[in-house]
């Protein structure tokens, strides 16, 4: 791939681990006019706001964790899928060494760090081929916090009182948030599949962060339940980093997959409030023709 695939390809990166999109600092900024001055989670709210503002100021990563890298890409039939793979890794390496993103993938074995966070499965790359001209290419970078809290369910669940409906699956959210707590950095955002298999559904669930804020699911039965999530979890109290407040989450967003008769998965990925996701439409030289979640 020419250098210029690799320059705007280190660009998005460089955007997405030091800017967050103006959807999330919204929606943050609203949660914080909701919460009482002096309170520990309007404290909690300034701070994080805060520290948005001196990321951008300062061109740096918005958290220590920069997270696993996720690339989502969408690009013309026959295109050279293994010229982008290399111009994505090339462009990780250049990132790491610049300190947009830090040292984060690690050998699982030894412990040991992978030189320039590129190693077997990292980062992570999605390729989907279209009738389309532009390569549209959308990144997450999603830290090990909200990982860690991020859970699939089989249903039904009896520990949960959890049956195969969308009942069951309103349970499944609303136990996600209170096992969470403070963990995964709240107030955060949930991307739930239900049904696929266990891979299938742990994937879609992932993928549903890159939905923006604002919208809303397109089959009428998810889109009410993700605005009923929505209002119950934030009637749990456990707010920004988990200490009380009117806000606990930002967002839900639900897809549906097909599945087995015999399987009711429930996947749910935890996104932290550094809610770091940035995309680019590229021409067929690399150069940047659009910006997106501006």
């Amino acid at each position: 791939m020419p250098s210029m695939w690799i320059n705007s390809l280190e660009q998005l990166i460089r955007r997405t681990s030091a800017d967050l999109p103006n959807d999330v600092e919204a929606a943050l900024r609203r949660a914080q006019r909701k919460e009482k001055p002096g309170s520990a989670a309007r404290w909690a709210l300034d701070t994080i706001l805060t520290n948005v503002a001196l990321a951008r100021e300062r061109d740096a990563p918005l958290c220590q964790d920069t997270g696993a890298l996720s690339f989502y890409c969408r690009a013309p039939r026959r295109f050279d899928t293994r010229g982008l793979t290399a111009a994505i890794h090339a462009a990780v390496r250049r990132a790491t060494t610049k300190g947009f993103l830090r040292p984060n993938t690690v050998d699982p074995l030894t412990r040991c760090p992978c030189a320039h966070n590129l190693g077997p499965g990292a980062p992570v790359i999605h390729v989907e081929f279209e009738r389309r001209r532009t390569v549209e290419v959308r990144l997450i970078l999603k830290g090990g916090g909200s990982e860690n809290v991020s859970v699939q369910f089989s249903l039904p669940d009896l520990r949960l009182k959890a049956g195969r409906d969308l009942e069951g699956v309103r349970c499944c959210l609303l136990w996600t948030l209170v096992q969470a707590q403070g963990q995964g950095c709240a107030p955060g955002v949930l991307g739930v599949c239900i049904g696929g298999d266990r891979a299938a559904g742990a994937e879609y669930a992932k993928r549903q962060l890159l939905r923006p804020l604002s919208d809303r699911a397109t089959e009428p039965r998810l889109a009410a339940l993700e605005r009923k999530a929505l209002q119950d979890a934030q009637k749990l109290l456990i707010g920004p980093m988990g200490l009380g407040g009117a806000t606990t989450l930002l967002g839900v967003k639900i897809g549906a997959l097909a599945s087995l008769p015999a399987s009711f998965f429930v996947s749910v990925a935890y996104m932290c409030w550094a809610f770091r996701r940035r995309g680019i439409v590229l021409d067929a030289a690399g150069r940047v023709v659009r910006q997106l979640y501006d």
